[in-house]
């Protein structure tokens, strides 16, 4: 499943997928796997994104 609320909040953010990928030590293709719903991400990476973006878990990874 795309995950269409990170990819946004990453828009909202004026962030390249590769300047948020720097800044939770991924790849560019990690955080668009992400976006796309090819990967899974752990708990880890999922929390770092979420504090690299001001978000909680729940906005970003939880689905409805």
């Amino acid at each position: 499943m795309k995950n269409l609320r990170l990819k946004a909040a990453r828009a909202a953010m004026d962030l390249s997928q590769q300047e948020l990928a720097d800044l939770v030590g991924v790849s560019r293709q990690t955080i668009s796997a992400i976006e796309k719903g090819d990967y899974n991400p752990t708990i880890r990476l999922c929390a770092a994104i979420c504090r690299a973006l001001g978000k909680t878990l729940d906005e970003l990874f939880w689905e409805d």
